[in-house]
């Protein structure tokens, strides 16, 4: 594939393509290539309800990102896109149908509840109370306006309470808790015997050709993994920045430029925010009206501001930097002298009216403070800089090169090698999965091409070549022979003790011997968690049915090479007092768990019952 691109970068099929594309755009645009946007398209139809395109694409979008924040190195070539987009759909199309029961229903929500919600919120809070600023870069982030989030946020309460009312209508009897509280809490009396298993070792042989017969019919089980040999090389940030030098000189210059911005000049304002809708013009025009009339600036806002929460507060925003909101609010309120107003201004969010409340500077931190960090910082840019630089060449060379040593030499890094890279469970950088992904691609393994340089992580790239391959194949025999001869041996040794267990326990059962005296060791109130004791005797002791009064129920489980066989001989449940805490807890999960499955049964229910279309 690599080498197809190659040979037809600057070919004739290559410049046809970007000629229609030329064409195209000129004759009819943009949207000949991507579609046009205009109007609300939809993803899907939910009981005549849509889901537009912007909305689905916008919850892609957090999902993605959400997934990627999921990830130990996010790396997007790992997402199946597909999926997600499937996944999001749905789940898109199961909130509106739980919405619109919701609305059935006649449950609702009010701006000013939600406004409540949105201010206890600990991710818009700043030690301890609501933060503005936070809120509305976190909406922005999202691409949202503020009246479309708390829109979401008043769905997703709604059906939440929907799904809280459903789960705790969940019903356990108090019975079914107390059986199963006293189930856990069991102890088992039981008699042990323990057939050693040295006390069959003279008669268990195990053969060379018993061990290579056994190799041959199970070489599936002693497989040798592919893998690679590679050379390869790594650009990082660091290397790069270990080789800038900042002078005094520049630190200087530098901390001069920041004197400003050093004194961390803030600004308090105060907005009356109009968002888009039918009577917007209207309502600035009054705005603008009643200030040119004198009207105080925090009474209009409680009036007509559609941003409840700083309306109550009489706009104020508290002080924010520059660059805290950016765009056009920023370029207003940095442009204000104290007390004065403008407006309106236009934002992705409204039409503004923004009045500057205050003015607070502090002191810069010295030259001999600021030094230090101010030369990392110009390092750290420089070497960004020269990083990216670095990378583009030497993704480019590396593409072009038929081996690593000459843009190792061209870039001054260290050609290194490892061995036996397989395809999982690798040392970095051999852990990425996307730089495992194509090593193990036929244009690398099969055709000998260098790896695509790949960013293993935010701050190095590496690119990679193998220079031998080891297909999967058997461990040699001389490998794993003492591994086989010990399974064997065990085996045979199992083996040969359950012969005399299926006689010892025959005999028990007939009655003909009891399970006391010489070698048998009794073990009373014994619990699941016993410490002492094997974890498969234990598990065989609490799986046999209780005995009658006077009875034994008898099993076996292996230990070991040993076989032990169990005599039980009395089962006590756990002592549950009527009432007590541990039931009503248990009553309360086992409610819980009834509720969740009752809640999926309810939501499956709805969504088969909507009609749902899609184009």
């Amino acid at each position: 594939m690599l080498q197809d691109i190659r040979d037809n970068a600057q070919g004739t099929i290559a410049k046809i393509i970007i000629a229609v594309l030329i064409v195209s755009l000129s004759i009819w645009g943009m949207d000949a290539i991507v579609g046009g946007f205009r109007g609300e398209p939809e993803v899907a139809t939910v009981n005549g309800e849509d889901i537009t395109e912007r909305e689905y694409l916008r919850m892609v979008q957090i999902a993605t990102q959400d997934r990627l924040r999921q990830m130990e190195r996010p790396d997007p070539t790992l997402l199946d896109e597909d999926q997600i987009r499937k996944d999001v759909l749905e789940s898109m199309i199961q909130a509106e149908v739980l919405a619109q029961d919701a609305g059935a229903q006649g449950l609702a929500l009010n701006n000013a509840s939600v406004d409540q919600l949105i201010v206890g919120m600990s991710q818009f809070q700043v030690n301890g109370e609501f933060s503005q600023q936070r809120f509305t870069s976190f909406v922005s982030n999202l691409g949202m306006t503020p009246t479309e989030f708390r829109e979401l946020l008043k769905r997703d309460y709604i059906s939440n309470q929907i799904r809280t009312a459903v789960v705790r209508g969940g019903i356990a009897p108090a019975e079914s808790a107390r059986r199963l509280l006293a189930i856990q809490g069991q102890s088992r009396d039981f008699s042990l015997m323990r057939l050693n298993g040295d006390s069959v070792a003279d008669q268990v042989e195990v053969t060379e050709e018993d061990v290579a017969q056994w190799y041959d019919e199970n070489q599936s089980q002693f497989m040798q993994p592919e893998s690679v040999d590679v050379e390869y090389l790594v650009l990082s940030l660091d290397d790069v920045q270990d080789r800038i030098e900042i002078s005094e000189e520049e630190v200087r210059q530098r901390y001069d430029q920041m004197a400003d911005q050093l004194t961390q000049e803030e600004r308090r304002s105060a907005h009356i925010l109009v968002e888009d809708g039918d009577n917007a013009q209207e309502r600035i025009e009054t705005i603008q009206q009643r200030l040119e009339e004198g009207a105080d600036f925090a009474e209009l806002a409680r009036e007509f501001s559609d941003d409840p929460l700083s309306a109550e507060q009489g706009g104020d925003l508290g002080y924010l930097m520059e660059g805290d909101l950016g765009g056009a609010y920023d370029e207003a309120l940095f442009s204000l002298d104290e007390g004065d107003v403008a407006g309106p201004v236009e934002s992705e969010f409204g039409t503004h009216f923004i009045k500057l409340l205050d003015i607070r500077k502090g002191d810069a931190p010295s030259f001999e403070e600021q030094a230090p960090d101010i030369r990392a910082q110009l390092a750290r840019r420089q070497a960004g800089d020269e990083f990216s630089r670095q990378r583009t060449e030497l993704a480019d060379l590396a593409f072009s090169s038929e081996d690593l040593e000459y843009p190792a030499e061209q870039f001054d890094l260290e050609l290194q090698t490892r061995s036996g890279v397989t395809r999982d469970n690798n040392r970095a950088p051999f852990d990425h999965a996307g730089l495992i992904r194509q090593l193990f691609s036929g244009d690398v393994l099969e055709d000998g091409f260098n790896t695509e340089l790949i960013d293993v992580s935010q701050t190095s790239a590496v690119v990679a070549r193998v220079t031998e391959h080891q297909p999967e194949k058997p461990r040699p025999l001389a490998e794993v022979a003492d591994q086989i001869r010990d399974r064997l041996e065990r085996e045979r040794t199992l083996e040969l003790l359950g012969q005399r267990a299926e006689e010892l326990l025959s005999q028990l059962r007939n009655g003909e011997i009891a399970p006391q005296g010489e070698g048998w060791t009794e073990y009373d109130d014994v619990v699941r968690a016993q410490a002492d004791l094997a974890g498969p005797v234990v598990a065989e002791a609490f799986s046999l049915p209780a005995p009658g009064e006077g009875e034994f129920r008898f099993g076996a489980a292996e230990d070991g090479t040993d076989l032990v066989v169990i005599a039980l001989s009395g089962v006590t449940d756990g002592e549950i007092e009527e009432g007590s805490e541990d039931v009503k807890n248990m009553s309360l999960f086992l409610a819980q768990l009834n509720g969740q499955q009752e809640y999926q049964a309810y939501v499956r229910t709805l969504r088969d019952q909507a009609e749902v279309e899609r184009p």
